[in-house]
């Protein structure tokens, strides 16, 4: 990796732990308890208001990087906020039992993505609004611009409603993440006005600091590369990332979910870019089936894949230490760009034993 990026690292690091040791805010992050894909947080894991009381606001989130964003915002106020998609589940396609929709109600604010993203999500808003819960809805979304989809998503992904034809990961274009924070702090200071002051300057903080300092190092890697083409053997949940640095991302999986659904025609198409670009590597993603990318290492000149990660999820060991969006940028996506782009081997990229731990992950 580049010495911008090794630099911005070190910096994220020390400064999101500096952060949040320092906060009374209490980060409580469900997203670490034991769960499966129907059965919800899983057994250790409470209801909002059970633990807190009424001494605390209590937040919950529906999707990982803006439960990131929101506890880093409410660092140093009183306000508790939880992520309600259990360690190692994608955020998109899981569907929780009943006990997560009591979890909202019981809150005092849902951070949500905006409707046609998350089913169970807008299930949940829908049963609030019809029984007049109080719980405030946060939309993370809120006055977002969309892209349209790819031309390769698949006709049967396109999404319902005033979202039909427009791609929801914005998240992952910095600049559009940080009109995420400021919906995110609007929200908060809505539910604690006391600490407006201190919700503001975390906000500004944040996007200065960090989604700036992102936004600066993916440029760097990006315009460092001699090719503009990056082939993913994953869903299509990566075009913000072409949209602001200009490069094309051609994703096996064309559709929005994460699906190992791979047609021969699409296995066709990323072998011609493969030959076309002399691609060595690929990006499998974090928690998606790795049949596609193993697929392509066996039947194409692909040496290896390396890891990315729409931010949807988290592992148990970046739970532990404590990974958010932007350790997830460096540790995880910034490495698998520098390598699959041709600007760093495998062994030179990423922090000290990265390439071992990630080279053909499981």
């Amino acid at each position: 990796m580049n010495e911008t990026v090794q630099a911005g690292t070190r910096r994220n690091l020390s400064r999101r732990r500096a952060i949040l040791a320092g906060a009374s805010a209490v980060a409580t992050a469900v997203a670490g308890c034991a769960g499966s894909a129907t059965g919800g947080s899983g057994g250790t894991a409470t209801a909002a208001g059970e633990e807190s009381g009424s001494d605390h606001p209590v937040v919950v989130a529906s999707f990982f990087s803006f439960y990131d964003f929101a506890r880093i915002v409410a660092a140093d106020t009183p306000i508790e906020v939880r992520n309600l998609v259990p360690t190692g589940l994608h955020g998109h396609g899981w569907e929780p039992n009943a006990r997560i929709t009591q979890e909202i109600v019981d809150a005092d604010a849902f951070v949500h993505v905006g409707a046609d993203f998350q089913p169970w999500a807008d299930r949940a808003i829908a049963t609030l609004e019809a029984d007049g819960v109080d719980t405030e809805l946060i939309n993370a979304r809120e006055g977002i611009e969309l892209v349209d989809l790819a031309a390769s998503l698949d006709p049967e992904e396109e999404g319902i409603g005033e979202n039909r034809g427009k791609d929801p990961h914005f998240w992952l274009d910095p600049q559009r993440a940080k009109q995420s924070v400021d919906n995110i702090a609007d929200g908060l200071v809505a539910l604690a006005p006391d600490h407006e002051e201190t919700l503001r300057d975390n906000a500004a903080s944040y996007k200065r600091e960090v989604l700036d300092r992102i936004d600066a190092d993916y440029r760097d890697i990006f315009e460092s590369a001699e090719r503009d083409v990056v082939q993913l053997a994953a869903h299509n949940a990566f075009q913000y990332v072409g949209v602001a640095y200009d490069v094309e991302m051609r994703p096996l999986v064309t559709n929005l979910a994460a699906s190992d659904d791979i047609k021969p025609s699409d296995i066709t198409e990323a072998k011609e870019t493969i030959d076309e670009y002399g691609i060595e590597y690929v990006g499998a993603a974090v928690f998606e089936t790795r049949r596609p990318a193993q697929q392509l290492v066996r039947e194409t000149a692909v040496k290896a894949y390396f890891p990315v990660t729409p931010y949807a999820g988290v592992r148990e060991e970046w739970v532990e230490e404590d990974w958010g969006y932007e350790e997830i940028a460096y540790n995880i996506n910034m490495p698998t760009f520098e390598v699959v782009l041709g600007n760093e081997r495998p062994e030179d990229a990423g922090p000290e034993g990265w390439a071992a731990e990630w080279r053909n992950f499981e």
